[in-house]
């Protein structure tokens, strides 16, 4: 059986790396004025790409190979998204379970659903505007965790199994990393002398940034599972950002393997699409569904992550 090792001391040094830009470039806003804000808010967009890529590499126990260590490291990276390090982990392994399911049907919808509320969640996603709803979201786990699990939600196909993971043990770590968080931010916004427009400008970035990739890998991917991901063809420099996010099929085949692999697994997978291509073909829109879709999988398959 092929090995592959976690690159612990690449993975915790891009960690400090991708902090420490962070604050400077939190910094160089603070110190910016008028229009010009605009820049270093969109060069923080795309390292909080590499930000999330590491942040998912925890999710899956792969950010180090002590867990204690990958905890701390998720942790502490994920306070610049910002959300609960548990929220996401609980969550990504809802996604890995129920890709392509109708719980994760974005893209299409069905004769009987209603066209325009599915309108509205998809370009809602596409323009970033649904990425507000996570720090939220975050907050409700950790005030009010059963409104999330009430009747509304329930109802939803999106969020009907996305919260019924989070036990009291889940609860209460989510609880101390947004402590943790809020104590982060709250340092951070005095020393460097930050104000709600600079964070404002830098995260309406980050939050189109980041959603307009969140679906592009899966969108209009046949309704399976494990393969219900797409290979994507990006620069040479993109995918080192993305720490070969691109490859998201190869990661859906191989959830427990490294970033650091997903290129040489990659030769023995599909051929990668067109990036552009693919994104483009977002904003045509949802289509029309006639297939049924897969049934999810159970959460043991992924208990090792």
């Amino acid at each position: 059986m092929q090995s592959f090792p976690i690159p612990d001391r690449l993975n915790t040094a891009l960690a400090f790396t991708v902090m420490a830009l962070a604050i400077g470039l939190l910094w160089l806003g603070s110190k910016t004025d008028g229009l010009w804000i605009i820049v270093p808010a969109i060069v923080y967009s795309f390292l909080l790409l590499t930000n999330y890529a590491l942040i998912h590499e925890g999710t899956h126990g792969v950010l180090h190979s002590n867990r204690k260590r990958n905890y701390f490291l998720g942790t502490m990276l994920s306070w610049l998204f910002p959300i609960s390090f548990t929220v996401l982990k609980v969550t990504h392994i809802v996604h890995h379970c129920c890709n392509r399911t109708d719980h994760e049907m974005f893209d299409c919808y069905y004769q009987g659903d209603n066209r325009i509320i599915k309108y509205i969640q998809w370009y809602g996603l596409l323009l970033g505007l649904w990425w507000f709803l996570i720090p939220i979201g975050t907050l409700l786990l950790a005030i009010a965790p059963r409104f999330l699990v009430s009747a509304p939600f329930r109802k939803a196909r999106s969020t009907a199994v996305l919260f019924d993971d989070f036990g009291r043990r889940e609860v209460w770590r989510i609880r101390f990393e947004i402590a943790g968080g809020i104590i982060f931010w709250i340092v951070l916004y005095n020393v460097l002398q930050l104000d709600w427009e600079t964070l404002l400008v830098f995260y309406t970035c980050v939050a189109f940034n980041w959603s307009t990739r969140q679906y592009v890998t899966h969108a209009f991917t046949p309704r399976d599972v494990r393969n219900g991901a797409l290979n994507l063809t990006v620069s040479k420099p993109m995918g080192m950002l993305l720490l070969n996010g691109h490859w998201d099929l190869v990661h859906h085949q191989h959830p427990h393997v490294s970033w650091y692999y997903l290129g040489h697994l990659a030769k023995g997978s599909q051929a990668p699409v067109s990036y552009w291509r693919q994104y483009f073909r977002l904003w045509r829109g949802p289509c029309l569904c006639k297939e049924k879709g897969p049934d999810a999988l159970p959460k043991s398959v992924y208990q090792g992550m």
